[in-house]
């Protein structure tokens, strides 16, 4: 996609940077350890087919690179992430002190993200970078913070050791998490061009949740270990293993819910009242207003499936509307059809927020909430857009939302289109 002046520059600067930094990061640790050698390797050994493990059932979403959520915007190795964090943390292996160091935790994580990299390309789905850069930059992040401490004798001797050592373990994991959260969402922004602040706040609000998961199982199985040996690798990491696993089917069960209401949605296509694919589009167009508008996962998914089923009220016309256009018609027939929408979604069994929606599309914008407005003018724009195959048919459409600000369109909600539609090169 292509954004505005100076954009793409940006963006490119800022994925050049993270991964400049985890390869200065990466060839420092390779080096050293391959200068001074390997110790304990027995325990890297272990540590290193753990998270090579977790990084080869990793959880690919279904809907990657579509409207919805991208790839790479939640942690989808879990396992790998926590076998990552265990050995930064890890101090002692089964009541000896361990040997290890920084450059030999940033070595075993990016040897392991690399073994696991060879079956993806052989699959050709290519090379899965970014999360690697992110892996080593963080596991750097927390063995620099930790090793230290033990490298330096027991963490009694230490300020941070003692009963402050939980304290001190809990703000190490939260800015551990934290420094992945910025990451996370500075490469989504780079790849996507979607606003940062929206990203941001999404990952932390996935913190809570998988993001403590990873760092509670990190902590139990570097504690674990320094007290069972490496016995305690396969018994701590099975609960996360098998929580990865259904949430993998659970996330199958999300989008086979999703494609059904797609499916629904396509009733009216079928049918012959809209036009072929006009459902699908303005529920694209409008994830991708309402993210540039800074809705959260929640409300785009509300935002998502309202834009989908927003015609399914033209079922209930004798006469189908001229290509299903209703941006022409009157407000009277807009929010009569409008509220049989409303009715026939409220049949379906989606949630409820979503046939509030479909009911007040047609409604004043200034009565309406945030989704309904987008759902609004993204109809309007294809309904209008599609009237015409002339090359300029969707800078005349916008303009026509421009024009009709004042009374019809949420001005904001206009601009935020005009942005989307800009970035993805469909104002020419």
């Amino acid at each position: 996609m292509s954004g505005g002046p100076g954009v793409r520059p940006r963006a490119s600067a800022v994925v050049a940077g993270v991964y400049a930094a985890a390869a200065a990061l990466a060839c420092w640790g390779l080096g050293r350890t391959l200068w001074d050698g390997v110790a304990d390797r027995g325990t890297a050994l272990a540590f290193g087919v753990l998270i090579t493990v977790g990084e080869l059932v990793r959880w690919e979403p279904a809907r990657a690179g579509g409207p919805g959520r991208a790839a790479g915007e939640r942690e989808h190795a879990p396992l790998g992430a926590a076998g990552a964090l265990a050995y930064a943390l890890l101090g002692e292996v089964g009541g000896r002190p361990a040997t290890h160091d920084v450059p030999q935790v940033v070595a075993v994580v990016l040897a392991a993200g690399l073994v696991a990299l060879v079956p993806r390309i052989a699959l050709g789905r290519g090379p899965a970078l970014d999360p690697l850069a992110r892996r080593v930059l963080t596991a750097g992040f927390a063995a620099v913070c930790c090793q230290p401490l033990h490298a330096a004798g027991p963490l009694a001797a230490w300020p941070a050791g003692g009963p402050a050592y939980p304290f001190f373990m809990i703000g190490l994991l939260a800015l551990t998490a934290l420094c992945d959260a910025v990451l996370a969402a500075a490469l989504h922004r780079a790849r996507t061009g979607w606003p940062y602040g929206p990203l941001l706040r999404d990952e932390l609000r996935a913190l809570p949740g998988i993001g403590s998961a990873v760092c509670a199982t990190g902590v139990v199985i570097s504690l674990a270990t320094a007290v069972a040996g490496l016995w305690a690798l396969p018994v701590f990491c099975l609960p996360l293993l098998l929580t990865q696993f259904a949430f993998r089917r659970f996330a199958a069960v999300r989008d086979t819910y999703r494609q059904t209401i797609a499916s629904l949605a396509r009733a009216t296509e079928i049918a012959g009242y809209t036009a072929h694919g006009h459902a699908r589009r303005v529920a694209a167009l409008s994830r991708a207003v309402g993210r540039e508008l800074g809705l959260n996962e929640p409300d785009l998914d509300v935002l998502e499936y309202a834009a989908l089923m927003h015609d399914i009220g033209q079922l209930s016309l004798l006469d189908p509307v001229p290509a299903g256009a209703t941006a022409s018609l009157p407000p009277a027939d807009q929010r009569r059809i409008a509220l049989l929408g409303g009715a026939v979604v409220r049949q379906t069994g989606v949630p409820a927020e979503v046939a509030v929606v479909v009911e007040r599309q047609a409604d004043p914008f200034r009565d309406q909430p945030l989704t309904a407005r987008i759902v609004r003018a993204v109809n309007a724009y294809d309904d209008l857009a599609g009237e015409s195959a002339a090359p300029g048919g969707p800078l005349r459409a916008l303009e026509r939302l421009r024009l009709s600000t004042a009374q019809d369109y949420e001005p904001g909600v206009v601009e935020a289109l005009a942005r989307v539609l800009a970035r993805n090169g469909r104002t020419a």
